[in-house]
Parts: structure tokens; sequence; C-alpha cells
């Protein structure tokens, strides 16, 4: 006899009988959001830490990720990296999430706010939430594939 292959399949019926990839699913498109959402501010706040003993630099630092706000924003232009070699725009990102300013209670003399201790909680405190939605992408993942067969 033959041995029974099994055929897992890489998309999903929607009740509306739409097939979509497992990938696509609005769970991991989420969860894929807010990894991007925490990519970008590590690396604003890497940016905050570089510059901290730059001449009136104010840190920066990504608004709260609302999933009920996202949507693709097609009225915002600029210049776009067509290779990674170009320098990209001064002041400028290619990030879909939105940046703001922070003030800073301490202003040195220089005019840089940049608290270097804030900084590193906050790295700290991004790096466990990365950490965390990674997690969770790869146990449901798993949990997903378990469902279907494929382990």
């Amino acid at each position: 006899m033959e041995p029974h292959l099994a055929i897992v399949p890489r998309t999903v019926t929607t009740g509306e009988g739409i097939a979509v990839s497992i990938t696509d699913l609005p769970l991991f498109t989420m969860l894929r959001t807010r990894m991007h959402w925490h990519q970008e501010r590590q690396r604003l706040l890497a940016e905050n830490v570089a510059n901290a003993d730059t001449q009136n630099y104010r840190p920066r630092d990504l608004a709260p990720l609302q999933f009920d706000r996202l949507r693709p924003n097609v009225a915002a232009g600029g210049l776009a990296r067509t290779a990674s070699a170009h320098i990209a725009a001064i002041g400028g990102s290619s990030s879909p999430f939105e940046a703001s300013k922070l003030g800073g209670n301490e202003v040195r003399p220089t005019g840089n706010a940049v608290n270097l201790e804030d900084e590193m909680v906050k790295v700290a405190a991004n790096q466990m939430d990365y950490q965390a939605a990674t997690t969770l992408y790869v146990r449901s993942l798993g949990l997903i594939k378990t469902a279907i067969g494929k382990r």
C-alpha cells in the first residue's frame, strides 16, 4: 500500500468563501504590524541615545500604536529611497508610523533634551514588548499548524 500523504492547505477559507493565506489572518497581520512598530521605535530610541551630546537635539518617539487608526497614508509624499546606498532625507522617514517629538523636562545648557536613563528604560521596555509579540506570533502559527495537521 502507498503511504498516506497529507496535503496541508496554505490558505484558509473565510466565512464569505474567500481564500486567505494563513499569515494574512488578522491576528498575524496585527502582530506583524506591532513588531514593525517596535523595530521603528527601537531605531528612534537608538537615534536619541546616539544624539545625547548633540546641541539642540530633541528626543523623538513613536506615537502609541492604535489599530483602529491604521490605514495607508496615500497623501503623504516625499523622496523615496530606491537603493539601500541612498542617503535618507533629513528629518524624513520611510516609516508608516507617526513619530512625535518629545519636549523633555530637562534641557541642558547646550539645548539637548535627551535623558539617557529615560531612553534606556524605554529601550528595555520596547525590547521586552517586541519579544512578547514575536513569541505570540510563533506560538500562534504553531497552533494553527497543529490544527491543520502540519505538526
